[in-house]
């Protein structure tokens, strides 16, 4: 699967990528990572990539025409969805992710200052993501954010097939304690049904776990 994030700062992803399960995965060749310069697509000599709001308003505005000739730029090498990472778009969750994994590349537009000049929207996004209500300097960690979750769904990244089988938010709602040795650590034990060696009681014990864990975080919504 291949990953093209356009930003103005390129250099923050080959550190985050270097290393980890996406790290591997780009070197055994599951995964393509292309971080570009949008400032690559400007035409003035102060390489210049926003400009002030129409109608005004504090801050600037990412202007149209580096992204479109990016995008553009890309897409023989990429014909998979261009998303934009923003904060009103729809929120990234296991199904969102299952859903871009199917594509065979995603195209990543990092926003940065106060937009993107809505017409990018219009006329070349396919989907608006993000990871929640809050506010960021940029796009660019969204985008990491999005390119973990949905990279460690393509076929070979992660070793065990089985961790996705049962990864948090796919078979169930919620994730359920998890413990390894030693047995006891300072008066903690682990409980004593996951010593038992009695798997159908495990499994049980962990839907009730799990059950336990979904209902409060629904409460936690409230």
């Amino acid at each position: 699967m291949r990953f093209d994030v356009i930003t103005i700062f390129p250099g923050m992803f080959a550190p985050v990528f270097d290393q980890g399960v996406v790290g591997r995965a780009i070197e055994r060749g599951l995964i393509e990572l292309h971080a570009h310069d949008l400032r690559d697509h400007t035409h003035d000599r102060h390489r210049q990539v926003d400009d002030m709001p129409f109608g005004g308003g504090p801050g600037m505005v990412i202007k149209p025409e580096p992204v479109f000739e990016a995008v553009e730029s890309i897409r023989p090498q990429n014909p998979g969805p261009v998303v934009l990472m923003e904060p009103w778009g729809e929120p990234l969750d296991q199904r969102v992710a299952e859903e871009l994994a199917a594509e065979p590349g995603i195209i990543i537009v990092c926003g940065r200052y106060e937009g993107i000049d809505d017409r990018v929207r219009t006329a070349l996004a396919s989907r608006e993501v993000s990871i929640g209500d809050y506010v960021l300097s940029g796009g660019e960690i969204p985008a990491m954010v999005l390119i973990d979750v949905v990279g460690r769904l393509v076929p070979g990244v992660v070793g065990d097939p089985d961790s996705l089988a049962q990864d948090t938010f796919s078979s169930q709602p919620a994730g359920w304690p998890q413990f390894t040795r030693p047995a006891e650590y300072r008066g903690l034990s682990v409980p004593d049904v996951l010593l038992s060696g009695d798997h159908a009681r495990i499994r049980q014990w962990r839907r009730q776990q799990a059950r336990d864990k979904s209902h409060t975080k629904e409460l936690n919504k409230t």
